[in-house]
């Protein structure tokens, strides 16, 4: 298996630790930790300093109850962010956005990776960007528009729901020319999704791998509230415990990729799971 983005080749002979640089007010974990430039790019620095081989750069939060951004206030947040990373460092760069003037934006100033949570279902151009760019392109698995994402009732069959949005998100990748070799899949732990289906999906994460398996699957599940609610109600603080039990079993499960905040820890986690698999 092979990932490629516009400027290098991911050929998973380990899991990829994707940290997480949310460069807006109001994330649910970080937010209004690094909207200023310096501090931004030191903790880009740590991040790859902890192991990360892809910063994933947000401005706007998806979190629930969150509002939509303008794409110039999005773009006004991430590009010098993006251009800094470019400038300073060799490590991939992503922007988490659904907004193809953000996703245009980014990739010109060095991003490699659109990380889409919508799966090409709130903007199809992005599809054709990243066709053009020859960037990576992460395809998530949502239901419902930003508004009403997380307040979608539960389908009966999770593990199929995510493998049909897959199904569609991909159809329209290739309809814009978007190489498959250039595309990972991401669960969407969270989005329209209860806190069993969360569970259930990462239990049966083997079967979507083994269905989609020419394909990296990615996990992000760090700090969520379903591992709060799991753990009788522990903030968001108190959740590395159960953040690094969970990418442990996904990527035990499969996952190529794993998108956390906390990287040196996972890393650590995700090692010890590979050292475990190669003994079967």
């Amino acid at each position: 298996m092979i990932w490629k983005t516009s400027r290098r080749e991911f050929r998973f002979d380990r899991t990829l630790v994707m940290g997480i640089l949310n460069v807006t007010p109001d994330s649910f974990f970080d937010g209004g930790s690094f909207g200023d430039l310096d501090a931004a790019l030191r903790r880009a620095e740590e991040l790859i300093a902890e192991g990360a081989d892809i910063i994933d750069i947000g401005g706007e939060s998806t979190r629930p109850n969150s509002t939509r951004v303008a794409f110039h206030e999005e773009i006004r947040r991430v590009v010098p962010v993006i251009e800094g990373i470019a400038k300073r460092f060799d490590v991939a760069v992503s922007i988490d956005t659904s907004k193809n003037e953000v996703a245009r934006a980014a990739v010109d100033a060095g991003a490699e990776i659109i990380n889409d949570v919508s799966g090409l279902r709130f903007d199809e151009r992005i599809g054709e960007i990243a066709a053009n760019s020859g960037s990576g392109l992460i395809l998530m698995h949502l239901r419902g528009n930003f508004e009403t994402m997380h307040s979608q009732t539960p389908v009966p069959d999770i593990v199929a729901d995510v493998a049909d949005g897959w199904r569609a998100s991909l159809t329209i990748a290739g309809r814009y020319g978007v190489e498959r070799d250039r595309i990972a899949l991401d669960i969407g732990i969270g989005f329209g999704k209860s806190v069993e289906q969360n569970l259930e999906i990462i239990a049966k994460l083997d079967k979507l791998v083994r269905e989609f398996n020419d394909l990296a699957v990615l996990v992000g599940l760090s700090r969520k509230s379903f591992l709060g609610t799991i753990l009788g109600g522990v903030p968001v603080g108190e959740r590395l415990a159960g953040s690094l039990s969970g990418a442990a079993l996904a990527v035990w499960n499969g996952a190529r990729i794993v998108r956390v905040h906390d990287v040196a820890e996972t890393a650590h986690a995700v090692r010890v799971v590979e050292a475990i698999k190669e003994q079967l």
